[in-house]
């Protein structure tokens, strides 16, 4: 569950409101854990009290520990990954499958820190929350370039105050992003998923095959969109890098 309020850290902000702020980017950031005081970045913590760092270097330090990394990065499917980076560090839902696609070519080739600062540091961020506003849900809100489609996104992903992200680990938008579609239309099993009229795409991976004398090749997959976590999956389990993903 994300918040849907602006909260933001002041000069004059007093210790009691910097431990709401606190509080407010693990709310955040982590998806509506319960975090156990041995859990908690005390030397972040510390360093956002005494203003040596910003709440924008909270978050990014937040979204990067070890508490983050084990429920999100390393227990979800890669598209799972990805949709609640979105959420938990921008605010919204992904809006199509190129956005998807360039984060999970990042997380495979960069790496999982890159992935992460990939959101923080974008132009996106810092014209929605700067230094000093700790992200929070801009699905209700209209903003410029923003998709209408990416609202009712927001509900498959966002499912209220009781919801813990970390609890789903499978990805609630890989059809509707892959296709391009409402999330809200679910397509018929008999029509759709399995037949001809299903969207596909190719992945390209760049691998090594071990023949000799040993070379670098590529490799592309075609899968239908109801297929897609499943052979990123497997793609992820072997030495192949992801290069691009792109509708056929």
């Amino acid at each position: 569950m994300v918040s849907s309020t602006s909260l933001e850290l002041w000069l004059t902000t007093g210790l009691e409101e910097i431990q709401t702020v606190i509080r407010a980017v693990y709310k955040q950031v982590l998806g509506n854990p319960h975090v156990m005081d041995s859990e908690r970045l005390v030397a972040a913590e510390s360093q956002l009290c005494d203003r040596t760092i910003t709440v924008r270097d909270f978050v990014r330090v937040v979204a990067k520990s070890d508490f983050y990394r084990t429920r999100y990065f390393e227990s979800c499917a890669p598209y799972r990954f990805v949709e609640l980076n979105f959420l938990h560090l921008l605010g919204r839902a992904p809006q199509d499958q190129r956005e998807v696609s360039e984060h999970i070519v990042r997380t495979v080739s960069e790496g999982y820190d890159a992935e992460i600062d990939s959101y923080i540091d974008s132009s996106e961020y810092q014209e929605a929350f700067g230094d000093n506003v700790v992200p929070y849900y801009r699905g209700k809100s209209s903003e410029a370039n923003m998709k209408q489609v990416g609202y009712n996104r927001m509900f498959a992903i966002d499912r209220g105050a009781a919801q813990v992200d970390s609890a789903v680990k499978a990805s609630q938008l890989v059809y509707g992003v892959a296709t391009n579609s409402g999330n809200t239309i679910k397509p018929s099993s008999a029509t759709v998923i399995g037949s001809g009229t299903e969207k596909r795409f190719k992945i390209v991976v760049a691998g090594s095959k071990f023949d000799s004398p040993r070379r670098m090749s590529a490799t592309e997959y075609v899968v239908p969109a109801s297929k897609m976590t499943p052979q990123i999956q497997r793609i992820n389990r072997t030495s192949g890098k992801i290069v691009s993903i792109t509708e056929v």
